[in-house]
């Protein structure tokens, strides 16, 4: 059995990049553990998306949920004072942060560790200050790291289809193509199309953020009412970046970039 961490920024980004891969590694036996950088606060008031995301993570397999520690950066130009007894990620020490994240990888004997690519996928700022921290904590600890990305082009194209659906989607478009990874940066592609059935329905319990009013709440919708057999099409493959122990991105061709299934055997 390997056991492996996948830290996120937000409750409900393990669904989005990694929940196929999530499902199946616990599918395979595999532990599964997902900490999360801050929590379901918004600003003093409760919000249900700690619950959510517990019920998502049980509907993918995921052991254990862990809280990092810190608030919420959200997002636009003006980043708000932290709330009582909560730094805003972004604010956080990198370091401080990173020894947080590799007292739970020496905790749970990671394997392996899941972050994100150098952009943070689309740029939030919570998502970057992840990459920052799981390639610092990967490098003290030692844990072999993936980085969850997407293709740009891929990403590209979703965005026109659901432009042309005439989905509201409050993104600047043009900034995709700084956003993500290019292809030719891919080491690892996950087939999960057999455990979309599990993505779609941990999709389907972040229940705040597929009907409230959020920038990508119209999009989740679309995901979550899709007929099973499109939403695999569509979300049933996971990319990665693996990293090399000196913290640089392994090149593409010393990694097939198709696995027909997870090899994470313990080292």
């Amino acid at each position: 059995m390997t056991t492996i961490v996948a830290f996120h920024a937000h409750a409900d980004d393990p669904v989005l990049l990694s929940g196929g891969t999530l499902a199946r590694a616990a599918a395979d036996g595999h532990r599964v553990v997902v900490v999360v950088a801050t929590d379901g606060m918004n600003a003093e008031t409760p919000t249900p998306r700690w619950a959510e995301l517990e019920a998502a993570a049980a509907i993918l397999g995921v052991r254990r949920v862990v809280h990092l520690g810190y608030a919420d950066s959200g997002h636009g130009p003006v980043l708000t004072a932290d709330p009582p007894g909560r730094q805003r990620f972004v604010r956080a020490d990198t370091e401080e942060a990173a020894h947080r994240l590799g007292a739970i990888l020496q905790e749970e004997r990671a394997d392996l560790l899941l972050g994100y690519d150098a952009n943070g996928g689309y740029g939030h700022r919570d998502h970057v200050k992840v990459h920052e921290v799981a390639r610092r904590a990967a490098r003290l600890t030692g844990t072999r790291l993936l980085e969850a990305t997407i293709p740009r082009d891929y990403a590209l194209r979703f965005v026109r289809i659901v432009r042309a659906l005439r989905i509201p989607f409050r993104y600047d478009v043009e900034a995709l193509d700084h956003a993500y990874s290019p292809a030719s940066a891919v080491t690892h592609r996950f087939d999960v199309r057999r455990f979309a059935g599990r993505k779609q329905a941990a999709l389907a319990a972040h229940v705040s953020d597929v009907r409230g009013t959020g920038r990508l709440s119209a999009v989740l919708r679309l995901l979550v009412w899709l007929p099973a057999p499109l939403f695999a099409v569509v979300a049933g493959r996971e990319w990665y970046t693996e990293v090399t122990p000196g913290g640089s991105a392994r090149p593409a061709l010393q990694v097939p970039a198709r696995l027909s299934r997870l090899s994470l055997r313990r080292r």
